[in-house]
């Protein structure tokens, strides 16, 4: 598949410390398309310094965002990416020796992670893959307030290569994320009519530490290991005490 024919979408807001290593390795690729939801640092400034189409636009929510950036591209096959992941060089070949017209509608891409700066084997983000790679006219994101996930309306393929990822530089980074998300997860647990939070709030945070740290190899990865492990478990915590505080004192449109 020649990357000329694939257009690259990323959504930002305040990515200045991620941006530009996520862009340097798009060289090649027909079109970069940067959605930005009205970012105040230097998001911008770096990003025409490499010569991206940007459009910004108020943010809803991650699948709002991108169901509307996917009608804006020029290509039909779309790479999606987040700032804080860039494509290695292997994947990149990859995906240019892909057959020009795959009988797949879009690619599973695994994902290497770090954590405060240390490469992550284990936590259960050995499996961690995404349907990135897509044929647009085939895909949509089911629009949830978190965990968005493309609906593919045909079979994906997999790639063998892995996207590098570099989601939390810091515990501080990693808490306001965590603030963020559980505030939305809750949201989207009371709009789907969930129902006992406060006994889930009980059981599963234990569960998310032992399947991350004990099940699936977290104690393997040190004490970066241990404290994603903690902080993935606190923010379970977190999203069912905030969905228990909403069945109590529904704000407007929970």
């Amino acid at each position: 598949m020649k990357l000329s024919a694939i257009s690259v979408l990323i959504t930002t807001y305040n990515e200045e410390k991620n941006i530009e290593r996520c862009l340097e390795p798009l060289q090649g690729f027909g079109e970069i398309l940067l959605v930005d939801s009205h970012s105040t640092d230097r998001t911008l400034e770096i990003a025409a310094r490499h010569g991206v189409r940007t459009v910004s636009r108020p943010y809803e929510s991650a699948a709002k965002q991108k169901n509307w950036a996917l009608q804006q591209v020029t290509h039909d096959w779309v790479l999606i990416l987040d700032a804080d992941e860039a494509v290695s060089a292997e994947l990149k070949r990859e995906i240019e020796a892909l057959d020009s017209q795959p009988a797949c509608e879009g690619y599973w891409i695994h994902r290497q992670s770090d954590y405060l700066g240390h490469r992550i084997r284990f936590c259960g983000w050995q499996r961690d893959k995404v349907l990135r790679l897509i044929h647009r006219q085939k895909a949509r994101y089911r629009e949830t307030e978190v965990h968005e996930e493309i609906v593919l309306d045909g079979e994906p393929g997999f790639l063998f290569h892995r996207l590098r990822h570099y989601p939390y530089a810091s515990i501080e980074q990693h808490m306001r994320k965590i603030n963020t998300y559980t505030t939305r997860g809750a949201v989207d647990f009371a709009r789907r009519g969930g129902r006992f939070p406060l006994l889930r709030l009980l059981v599963h945070p234990p569960l998310r530490f032992l399947r991350m740290y004990i099940a699936r190899g977290g104690v393997f990865d040190g004490l970066p290991g241990l404290l994603l492990c903690l902080l993935s478990s606190y923010s379970v915590m977190l999203k069912y005490a905030k969905a228990w505080e909403l069945t109590r004192h529904p704000s407007p449109g929970a």
